[in-house]
């Protein structure tokens, strides 16, 4: 289990590859799940919400390009965006910008890799948001409190503390939703949830984590979608849980938004679609 006091410290979590953003005129917004592909076009909302599979033949992803939240097949992870980005833009990319989601504990070589693919797209302006943000843009309060994001995935399971929209303290686990059997209670899960809320309680000085658990922890991802991982979170914890309008596309939802007001900064995006598009 990952965590960010066992690495590098987190600043600024939203990366802008490319400043200028005039004449920056369309775009798209990518989450770029273990399992499932999901991307954001302005006035359409979610356009694509595709099972993430490798190529034939390739061998290096086990059949997918992403695992655990990391790019194991670049080169078909590459044409899979490629092939995303002719269909939302068109083959003409000049004047667009991407956002992309990334897990709030990727280390800098994965980042790289995903701005890497994502530049070879030809936009105008790349940036690189982590999921925890991304996922309060879209579904968490307004009043910049303490916020507690759990996004239980289908590889990849993290829980991260924001203070006034910064990350505070974040915690990673590599299992998810995939690794449980078909019939299997989701008690693993459930437990990896609460150990790593709880690691970040017991180091917690400032009464931030205990703030945001009483308005609530936000929960994202695939899990937050079944019952039975939602009631045992809430039941063990003893404090209720903020469910995410479809919370699966929570993310990717909120990376759309972020991209909304870059177009809009720039005079160009259509109304948003609001939450439910």
């Amino acid at each position: 289990m990952r965590s960010l006091h066992e690495g590098r410290r987190l600043g600024s979590s939203v990366r802008r590859d490319h400043q200028d953003h005039r004449g920056v005129t369309r775009g798209l917004a990518l989450d770029l799940g273990s399992s499932r592909t999901r991307v954001w076009v302005p006035g359409h909302g979610v356009l694509a919400d595709t099972e993430v599979c490798g190529e034939a033949g390739t061998g290096a992803g086990h059949g997918r390009p992403v695992r655990r939240g990391r790019i194991v097949d670049p080169a078909s992870c590459g044409r899979m965006l490629g092939r995303i980005a002719d269909t939302a833009l068109g083959a003409d990319r000049t004047g667009t910008v991407i956002v992309l989601s990334h897990p709030v504990l990727a280390g800098a070589r994965q980042r790289a890799e995903a701005r890497e693919l994502i530049a070879a797209l030809g936009p105008t302006t790349v940036i690189a948001l982590d999921s925890a943000r991304a996922a309060a843009a879209y579904a968490g309060p307004r009043d910049g409190g303490p916020l507690l994001v759990v996004d239980i995935g289908a590889e990849l399971t993290e829980a991260t503390l924001l203070v006034d929209g910064q990350v505070r303290d974040a915690r990673q686990a590599e299992t998810g939703l995939g690794d449980l059997a078909p019939a299997q209670p989701p008690t693993a899960v459930v437990r990896t949830v609460l150990d790593m809320i709880m690691e970040m309680w017991k180091q917690d000085r400032h009464g931030a984590v205990l703030g945001a658990l009483r308005r609530g922890p936000l929960l994202t991802g695939g899990g937050a979608a079944r019952p039975d991982i939602t009631n045992r979170i809430a039941v063990r914890l003893g404090v209720p849980v903020r469910l995410a309008d479809d919370p699966a596309t929570a993310v990717v939802r909120g990376a759309g938004m972020v991209l909304d007001s870059v177009l809009r900064r720039a005079g160009a995006a259509p109304a948003l679609t609001g939450r439910t598009g």
